[in-house]
């Protein structure tokens, strides 16, 4: 493609060693759009004829259609994609093909066929993540009067519904859809028409280019509009996050599916045995999941490296951008792909969170509250409730059961509707802030999240 300034072929392990073809051939299909909207756009601006015009979109699309359908097979010994579908073109149609590249560079339209393929595969993640936060919502409208112990620092903490806590994860995985959707929205402005840096001496109309792409616009500075690849570290990013998300969860599951807390068990299809102990299950795909998180991680951590030295504009560094990129979509898709099953199939153990709740001391907040409510300075309250607590330690324990003349010995406050007000169900559904675990304001959160899935 090059030739003309070069009196040597390039050596085969460099040739190897530069080319991109082997994982930018993803793209083909962005790749082959942009090239129809680019020569419609010369047609329409007279830069090529109507014919020739005419012959490149026909034989652009009958490539299309025969990678699509496996009767064409990737030339491994071209460059790049772009090179392929150029030189495929070329032999179907004839001269007409090399009129094609006329006003537009490699530059501007790899960064015109990312664009698109991010734009594609984050709308397929979109819908990935819906399908999880329904089923998420739905397991938690099952269980929105399951009580269980609430943690902090990993400490039985205070009781909650489980319900109320599936939620938590709802609402971090539909902030993950806003994210997405945010990142499209800020990356949807095409390229195309930049060419190597500088623009093009030809008339073209970039903004014609641009709305047969989809595009809102177009980028306003040739230079920006092709060595910028801010839109992958920020989708990236968002990647992150979602699997950031993905490993909580797991980690969660992973605890409760153990025999010292039994909360859930996960169907067999998602877990595995043991080669050498057959008591075990293992929860295989949480695991996993919480394991690929770091590969995300470190594909976002590659561009940001990557980019963070680069002057302007196009370098070749840029060329792994990719590779990074399409293995932080593939594993995300994966990993939301695997764990909605997954979820979807999860048995609740609610005799054993009720079990868990009733140790611990996770009413103390409750019987504190009793005698706030009554006039007692909170700080006095806690301090009488932490010996209480210690006493019931003592005594081998738990609040409810303590009799109520030890009460009464420490405050004459306390009287025989304690135990109501002290009790898992009643602490529970008294959290009636917004946003809390009492069952209406779990079931209004479930409302919120079903009608958010419909937009």
């Amino acid at each position: 493609m090059w030739a003309g300034r070069f009196a040597k072929a390039l050596d085969a392990k460099a040739d190897d060693f530069n080319s991109s073809i082997r994982f930018d051939c993803k793209m083909y299909a962005q790749d082959i759009r942009g090239s129809i909207a680019h020569a419609e756009m010369l047609a329409a601006q007279g830069i090529i004829s109507q014919e020739d015009c005419t012959a490149i979109v026909d034989g652009l699309c009958s490539i299309l259609e025969d990678l699509d359908s496996g009767a064409l097979e990737f030339d491994m010994r071209c460059e790049d994609i772009h090179m392929f579908v150029e030189a495929e073109l070329t032999a179907r149609i004839g001269d007409a093909g090399k009129r094609l590249h006329t006003a537009r560079s490699r530059n501007d339209q790899v960064a015109v066929d990312v664009r698109m393929y991010l734009r594609d595969e984050a709308e397929e993640i979109i819908a990935l993540l819906k399908t999880l936060v329904a089923d998420i919502t739905d397991k938690a409208e099952e269980n929105k009067a399951v009580i269980v112990p609430g943690y902090t620092h990993l400490q039985r903490a205070q009781p909650i519904t489980f319900g109320h806590h599936l939620m938590a994860y709802a609402m971090m995985f539909l902030r993950d859809i806003s994210r997405l959707r945010d990142a499209s929205a800020r990356m949807n402005f095409s390229p195309l028409g930049s060419c190597a840096l500088a623009g093009t001496t030809y008339p073209t109309d970039r903004r014609m280019e641009a709305a047969k792409l989809g595009f809102d616009g177009i980028t306003l500075n040739s230079i920006d509009g092709v060595s910028d690849r801010d839109f992958c570290i920020e989708f990236l990013s968002a990647f992150s996050t979602i699997m950031m998300h993905l490993s909580r969860f797991s980690e969660e599951i992973i605890l409760w599916s153990s025999w010292e807390f039994r909360y859930v068990e996960l169907d067999d299809s998602y877990t595995t045995g043991s080669s050498i102990m057959p008591q075990k299950k293992n929860s295989d795909m949480a695991e996993l999941v919480r394991g690929k998180t770091g590969r995300v991680y470190g594909d976002l951590l590659t561009l940001l490296t990557m980019m963070k030295g680069l002057p302007l504009a196009y370098n070749k560094d840029m060329q792994e951008d990719k590779e990074a990129l399409f293995d932080g979509i593939e594993t995300v898709k994966m990993c939301l792909d695997i764990f909605a099953p997954m979820i979807r199939t999860m048995r609740v153990r609610s005799e054993n969170m009720y079990r868990a709740a009733q140790a611990g001391f996770i009413n103390a907040t409750d019987l504190a509250d009793y005698l706030t409510k009554r006039g007692m300075p909170f700080r006095s309250a806690y301090k009488i409730v932490g010996t209480i607590v210690a006493e019931c330690i003592e005594r081998g324990c738990v609040l409810d059961d303590l009799p109520l003349d030890a009460y009464r010995a420490h405050s004459e406050i306390f009287a025989d509707d304690l135990y109501s007000e002290i009790s898992l169900e009643t602490c529970v559904e008294k959290r009636i802030s917004e946003g809390g675990t009492s069952v209406a304001s779990v079931e209004a959160q479930i409302a919120a999240v079903r009608k958010e899935l419909e937009v």
